[in-house]
């Protein structure tokens, strides 16, 4: 049953997810009936859990198995993708992140499309292509200024900054059926204006196995790889769990093709990877 009376913090909570309000005209669903009705499961095991990082961690487990597929949010229109059937890297991050903020305000199943638009667009808001975060730099401090997560990494033991320009999509624009449109182009090239030369700051690889690094993270911290790729500043997203008192990778892996742990510990899955670190963010209480 839900709680007739929220507490304040919750109350703020939903009217942040409330913001966008996303027009039901403007979702692209893969199966409506079969979609809500995993919202609603996945919102109900977040619910059962007393913080935050718990949701999340609740949540992803749930979603354990569901198949890897790329490319599911393009298409014309630019439309609020839902789809609970399949999902990449990203939009695993993305849906669990949402339901766990959903399950903390006692929410259904619209409450996560408004909080789903939220983090996904540039000011909450969908408005085609170009208003979709691409890049996670910008999701970080977008999201960040609107209360929706927050990035930490600067707040680790042994954190450490990169300078770095971030203009990969416009370096590589027939990958990119949508910047075929110049107007779109245009409106990318304009938002890497802005990441010219960009400071963030993250955990080097060869520092995760530090015991007081080890300790700082935490179960349900959302994580960014990031890369060497040369205008890129993440490659892979994911959420950090414990098994067997180790920190590995949860995540929806484009190799076991569905949303797996990681067998190795953290610090192994980076090497592995070839990433130079890690960011850290925090789903907003």
């Amino acid at each position: 049953m839900r709680r007739l009376v929220m507490s304040i913090g919750a109350a703020m909570v939903a009217s942040a997810i409330s913001a966008g309000a996303v027009s039901l005209a403007e979702v692209r669903w893969h199966d409506e009936a079969n979609d809500t009705l995993k919202i609603e499961e996945l919102i109900g095991l977040g619910a059962s859990q007393r913080t935050m990082n718990g949701r999340v961690a609740a949540i992803g487990r749930g979603m354990l198995g569901t198949p890897y597929v790329a490319h599911t949010l393009e298409g014309s229109p630019e439309m609020l993708t839902v789809n609970m059937a399949e999902v990449d890297c990203t939009t695993f991050v993305e849906v669990v992140a949402m339901l766990a903020r959903t399950a903390a305000i006692n929410g259904g199943w619209r409450d996560f499309l408004d909080a789903l638009e939220s983090i996904r667009y540039r000011g909450g808001h969908l408005d085609g292509y170009g208003s979709r975060l691409h890049y996670i730099s910008e999701w970080s401090v977008d999201n960040g200024m609107r209360g929706v997560l927050k990035e930490v990494s600067r707040e680790a033991p042994r954190a450490q900054s990169m300078v770095k320009t971030i203009d990969f999509m416009t370096s590589h624009r027939d990958s990119y059926e949508a910047l075929a449109d110049s107007a779109e182009f245009q409106r990318i090239k304009n938002i890497e204006s802005g990441l010219r030369g960009h400071q963030f700051y993250y955990i080097k690889g060869g520092n995760l196995s530090a015991k007081e690094v080890d300790a700082w993270l935490k179960e349900g911290d959302l994580i960014g790889f990031v890369t060497t790729i040369g205008g890129l500043d993440v490659s892979h997203l994911g959420i950090i769990v414990e098994e067997g008192g180790e920190k590995r990778v949860m995540h929806a892996s484009s190799r076991q093709k569905e949303v797996v742990v990681s067998d190795e510990r953290l610090a192994d899955f980076v090497k592995r990877g070839g990433y130079k670190g890690i960011r850290v963010f925090r789903v907003e209480e």
